[in-house]
């Protein structure tokens, strides 16, 4: 294993066990509001800690973008990506489906990622070129090629309720075009899914890069493709993903295009 992710490994599982102690006692979680439907707990932010302190212990001077202290001022050519608990508002009600994710951009290209779901013990890890693994077994893609045939993954705009009528109208375009739609609660995780063939598509918009870094990667190295809604390559950017093995990929573009961002921005 590659030192970096190999050090990246030791910060998600920190910040697993984190999560796990604290949801044996729920009760006891200190929840607050950033903003309609945003939840962060202070276990959020005491597994972000964790991964920072162990990273930065590690590799002081690489730069820091984490979904609760925000981004470094470190200039550096390394930078860590990192959601210590993707699926907070699942977590909160003590529905088990939810994960760390920590990806490392070198130069702006993802090269390292972890995904942890400390509620199954489930390890994702990819490395640039070198293919993705969960458990230290190599993953694929799922091999099924007709959309209709495909169980897609998906998560709804929670913050912004003004692209709900929008997004109802393509849940509905990609409820007729696939076997099923699924919205399990945490973007990461269903990346890592989708990876690891147990779901053959994902889409989402409204995304921060902290959702989709590590994700993304691991679905390149499973041999999928990702991208934005119209099938460029700037999700990360965007906010915006579809992400499937390359002939589901293809029958979601022409689905999803229309509803991308980049239309609406042109229009």
């Amino acid at each position: 294993m590659h030192p970096m992710l190999n050090i990246a490994v030791k910060a998600a599982r920190r910040a697993g066990q984190i999560i796990n102690r604290a949801s044996l006692d729920l009760e006891q979680v200190q929840i607050s509001k950033k903003q309609h439907n945003d939840f962060v707990t202070e276990v959020d932010k005491a597994a972000e800690a964790a991964i920072i302190e162990t990273l930065k212990t590690a590799y002081p001077d690489h730069a820091i973008l984490a979904e609760e202290s925000g981004e470094s001022e470190q200039e550096s050519d390394y930078q860590w990506i990192i959601d210590p608990l993707d699926g907070t508002t699942n977590f909160i009600h003590g529905l088990p489906y939810y994960c760390v994710s920590i990806a490392l951009s070198h130069r702006g290209i993802v090269t390292q990622a972890v995904v942890y779901d400390p509620t199954r013990n489930d390890l994702f890890t990819a490395s640039r070129g070198r293919g993705a693994y969960l458990n230290d077994r190599r993953i694929r893609v799922g091999r099924r090629d007709r959309l209709a045939d495909a169980l897609i993954g998906t998560g709804f705009p929670f913050r912004e309720n003004d692209h709900l009528e929008a997004y109802c109208g393509l849940f509905a375009d990609m409820t007729r075009a696939c076997a099923g739609l699924r919205r399990p609660g945490a973007a990461a995780l269903d990346l890592a899914n989708v990876a690891a063939g147990r779901m053959d598509g994902f889409f989402e918009q409204g995304l921060s890069p902290w959702d989709v870094a590590a994700g993304g990667l691991l679905i390149t190295e499973a041999g999928g493709l990702v991208g934005n809604y119209t099938g460029e390559s700037d999700f990360l950017r965007l906010g915006e993903i579809v992400a499937g093995n390359p002939k589901i990929y293809a029958q979601m573009v022409p689905i999803l295009s229309p509803y991308s961002r980049t239309k609406q921005e042109a229009a």
